[in-house]
């Protein structure tokens, strides 16, 4: 514990790992059931050609919620799902390569650079495939047509399986036309997006916290600063990096192999406003993610203290 800081940090050795992973699960589930409809709509923006089907995120909003239902907003949720693997998998390896870097450096910027980096890369190795078959799922419907691959009609009498057999038609379709390697296609691209995207979100995170804390009230409480820090430096992340973020959803939509000439083409037809398409969307999805996340996360970790360490924690 950097008991220096204004803002103390929760650290691995300060945890109980059986309570820690317990709630984990239940807090990765929570996010992502509460953003997914901003994911689906921001993966439809990226891939449509100019705005061929939607004119930003409330027409997308709005469309898909009329031709489609609610259910429309969740195609691909059920797959998705098996990211809590890839969850759990990325905050361990952030606590314990934080730990890891604290041995030779005490700086926190530092520690929250390299762990949040390290754990996308673990991360990215485990969800790019479960996101390259859910992104072909959000693209049904209305968005088919911008997609390679397309699901069976429905068969009738078989609503109660419809979610399944459309997840496993196209999981054949993958295979057959790519295989194995079609589940890792834009692995490069996810983590040229993401390993940036977590590098940054973590020092941004912890700085714009450290600053709010000089500003607010000696009285106010961690949680709150912690809160208003997420979103902040959620959106400083997004804006970075969400032309590679297009240039990924192409890739894996589309069935490219090649980022750079996917980046080039998307300079050529739709200038330098395509490397923003989809970023209101993705900040509005990263705000209450980052809401939710650190609130979610700070509080797993109060809730995950040693008995011996929880009155001498401040709240």
């Amino acid at each position: 514990m950097q008991q220096k800081r204004n803002i103390q940090i929760i650290e691995w050795e300060d945890l109980d790992k059986r309570k820690f992973y317990s709630f984990g699960v239940f807090m990765t589930m929570t996010i992502r059931a509460t953003v997914y409809p901003a994911m689906l709509i921001r993966t439809r923006l990226q891939v449509q050609r100019g705005k061929s089907l939607y004119t930003g995120t409330y027409d997308a909003f709005r469309k898909i919620l009329r031709a489609e239902g609610v259910r429309g907003l969740y195609r691909g949720f059920m797959v998705n799902t098996f990211t809590l693997i890839s969850g759990q998998a990325y905050i361990t390896t952030y606590e314990l390569v934080r730990k890891y870097v604290s041995n030779y450096s005490k700086d926190n910027t530092l520690k929250s650079l390299v762990a949040g980096g390290s754990a996308s890369l673990v991360a990215q190795s485990i969800t790019v495939p479960i996101d390259v078959i859910s992104q072909q799922l959000m693209m049904q419907g209305q968005g088919e047509h911008l997609t390679r691959f397309k699901v069976k009609p429905k068969v009738s009498g078989a609503k109660h399986t419809v979610t399944f057999c459309q997840t496993r038609d196209i999981i054949a379709q993958i295979f057959a036309v790519d295989g194995f390697r079609g589940f890792y296609r834009g692995y490069v691209a996810s983590l040229l997006t993401y390993i940036p995207n977590s590098a940054v979100w973590w020092p941004f995170y912890h700085f714009y916290a450290e600053q709010l804390s000089k500003l607010a009230p000696s009285d106010c409480p961690h949680l709150i600063l912690q809160a208003m820090a997420g979103p902040l430096a959620a959106a400083t992340a997004s804006t970075v990096t969400n032309p590679m973020d297009v240039v990924r959803a192409r890739v894996q939509v589309e069935g490219r192999t090649s980022i750079i000439e996917t980046f080039k083409q998307l300079i050529q037809e739709e200038g330098f406003w395509g490397m923003t398409k989809g970023l209101s969307a993705r900040i509005i999805s990263s705000t209450p993610t980052a809401i939710v996340m650190v609130v979610g996360y700070e509080t797993l970790k109060k809730l995950s203290l040693r008995p011996e360490l929880v009155d001498s924690r401040h709240w």
